[in-house]
């Protein structure tokens, strides 16, 4: 980003070449989730890439979509859009507590209500924002596939720091911003769909740029791109792209099983440190369900003023979510680090 603004205040675009860039995001991103470039799109935010889907389907009255009652906002408000405006049944699945105060969302309800022969698509989050629960999104990819229900992957919790394997997990689309665990800015997000629905998706957004031949002007030919470009209506966050190849090219250099590996001594660290200062881990912790992020909440103290003090007095970053502290390591982040966590909070 540094190079880009000293670049144009310099020289303006003289000489810049910034757009090939665009073109290498695109393969760096297929390679992380084993796509091809062909089906990915360079988006604002995860917010487009699933309103991408959910204005671009054609929808029939009587249609179900398949989501859980605990999605962020991004992976909702589409949805129920769509459902007012077209007559579609949204059925979202609640959460779940275990014996041991774990929640989660069961996978044995989401398939079910998959299983509805009137069931359009099932779109979830690979990994919940307030819990941090892991959902199998290969096992419910797999059950999708079988009954051509489409499947919408919301991965902003996971890409970066988790295998996602699009392929392998029967995924349709995806989408993701790159300014969690991918460690870019804002404003800079990825989509994917499988090439061979490009053609039941409309782009919801027409401008210059859906179109071949884009770039010249002054022959309208609207015809759309042969590839998920189609979805990129006008001109793109040059900075934010670059900064967002950047970060990626720094992930893919450490290996995602790497950090995978790493994320979980760290929080597994996290987790046994809580549970020793008296805090209740809410997060399931088990098999696949395991993430990089860990909620816990406290029968005693405020974790909003809690959350407010580690920040202003400490430096300690810790998300406030639906009642619940969230602390996401990543890979670059210590043994010391973890433990001064656990030893600043205050016990019970």
């Amino acid at each position: 980003m540094r190079q880009y603004a000293s670049q144009a205040e310099s020289s303006a675009y003289v000489g810049a070449g910034w757009y090939a860039n665009l073109d290498e995001l695109r393969k760096l991103t297929a390679k992380l989730i084993n796509a091809e470039s062909s089906e990915i799109a360079l988006v604002k935010n995860t917010s487009e890439g699933i309103a991408t889907v959910a204005r671009g389907l054609t929808w029939r009255p009587g249609d179900r979509i398949v989501t859980t009652a605990i999605e962020y906002p991004a992976n909702i408000y589409p949805w129920m859009d769509v459902a007012k405006r077209e007559g579609v049944e949204l059925i979202m699945i609640g959460e779940e507590a275990d014996p041991h105060g774990r929640r989660h969302v069961a996978l044995d309800k989401i398939l079910e209500a998959a299983a509805h022969p009137r069931t359009r698509l099932v779109a979830l989050s690979h990994v919940q924002f307030a819990s941090g629960q892991r959902l199998d999104i290969a096992r419910i990819g797999q059950f999708c596939r079988k009954r051509e229900v489409l499947f919408c992957c919301d991965a902003i919790q996971s890409l970066g720091i988790l295998p996602v394997d699009v392929q392998a997990m029967n995924i349709d689309f995806l989408a993701a911003d790159g300014h969690k665990w991918l460690l870019g800015p804002e404003g800079a997000g990825v989509f994917f769909i499988r090439r061979d629905l490009l053609d039941i998706i409309h782009p919801p957004q027409i401008g210059w740029a859906n179109v071949i031949n884009a770039q010249d002007y002054g022959t309208y030919d609207f015809t759309f791109r042969p590839d998920a470009a189609r979805y990129e209506s006008g001109t793109p966050n040059i900075p934010g792209f670059l900064a967002l190849k950047a970060s990626m090219e720094l992930l893919m250099s450490v290996g995602i099983d790497t950090i995978t590996s790493r994320i979980k001594s760290l929080t597994d660290r996290l987790e046994n440190g809580l549970i020793e200062k008296g805090y209740a881990v809410i997060s399931p912790r088990q098999n696949v369900d395991w993430s990089g992020s860990i909620a816990f909440i406290s029968p005693t103290h405020d974790l909003a003023q809690l959350a407010r003090r580690l920040r202003k007095d400490l430096r300690i970053e810790l998300a406030l979510r639906e009642g619940r502290l969230r602390c996401s390591p990543h890979f670059y982040n210590t043994e010391a680090q973890i433990d001064h966590l656990i030893d600043v909070l205050p016990g019970h």
